[in-house]
């Protein structure tokens, strides 16, 4: 006597029934982090985005005003000299950051005797306190420091950081230096995934260091130039503890940041509401951006 087994069209529902229950079970798991992921992410950004429409006063009154923050942004001569700023910043250390992230990936991606040790060095900044960076930084940029020495040759001795011309610079140098380690690591990651035989077929054709770059390297690494411009891009626009520790907006505005303004405007005048509508501006505009670089940079056949 023979006994029949499962048809293959009732094994694969059997299969489906028995993953969705399993996927659900594992929701389940998920939910409450969730949760707290969506209340403790989203929930200030709505609140933000929400008080830009109200004037909140520090006892706790609160008065409708509609658009006058956004109006009144539009207006605000510190406003655009912030905003200035950010993007002049952004577009010196965006770039620098990108060059000098693939530059050091280049020399230490492949293993040799002490490439660890290098990797280490360059990463060390990413995990360095900025406070602390930066305080050292002010002794290095001022009149007395290694910096002006330097840069006196130049024709560019003396402190930066009380310059209206070079507090900028100053502040970018900072900036790159605190952040090309995370990018290079990322490249490192990213070149070790393209297959070395292209590259030793290129170099059996007779290309030199540059072509291999061009033509087998960077193609590869366009989708992780793009998550780098994005992020960089993002931490440029949010450029505050660097400009708080050395300069605090001065000289004379010189180096008064988007989020410094945000800073300013909530936490020294109490003008929340303000402050609000300041940072629904610079989220609307790092969004914009990262669309821009996603239809420049990004774009996929």
């Amino acid at each position: 006597m023979t006994t029949s087994t499962p048809t293959a069209p009732r094994q694969r529902v059997t299969t489906r029934l028995l993953a969705r229950r399993e996927a659900r079970i594992a929701f389940l798991f998920v939910l409450p982090a969730f949760l707290l992921f969506l209340a403790f992410r989203f929930g200030p950004t709505l609140a933000g985005v929400a008080l830009s429409f109200f004037d909140y006063d520090i006892s706790g009154e609160i008065a409708w005003r509609g658009l006058d923050h956004f109006q009144r942004l539009m207006g605000d001569p510190l406003f655009w000299r912030a905003l200035s700023t950010t993007v002049l910043y952004t577009l010196f250390a965006v770039p620098l950051s990108l060059v000098l992230s693939t530059v050091m990936a280049l020399g230490v991606r492949r293993a040799f005797r002490g490439s660890r040790f290098f990797r280490s060095i360059f990463f060390l900044p990413v995990i360095t306190s900025l406070v602390l960076a930066g305080a050292i930084f002010v002794w290095i940029f001022s009149s007395s420091g290694p910096w002006s020495a330097l840069m006196t040759p130049l024709g560019l001795g003396g402190s930066w950081l009380a310059s209206t011309v070079l507090v900028v610079p100053a502040i970018v140098v900072v900036g790159v230096w605190s952040r090309f380690g995370y990018g290079m690591m990322i490249m490192i990651a990213a070149m070790q995934d393209i297959p070395r035989e292209l590259e030793e077929a290129a170099l059996v054709d007779g290309a030199n260091a540059w072509q291999r770059f061009r033509w087998i390297i960077l193609p590869h690494l366009k989708p992780t130039v793009f998550f780098l411009a994005v992020i960089e891009t993002t931490a440029a626009f949010q450029v505050f503890d660097v400009i708080y520790v050395m300069t605090q907006g001065g000289p004379a505005n010189a180096s008064y940041s988007l989020v410094y303004l945000i800073y300013d405007q909530g936490f020294r005048y109490f003008e929340y509401g303000y402050a609000a509508a300041a940072g629904v501006a610079l989220f609307v505009m790092t969004l914009i951006v990262a669309l821009i670089q996603r239809l420049v940079i990004g774009r996929q056949k």
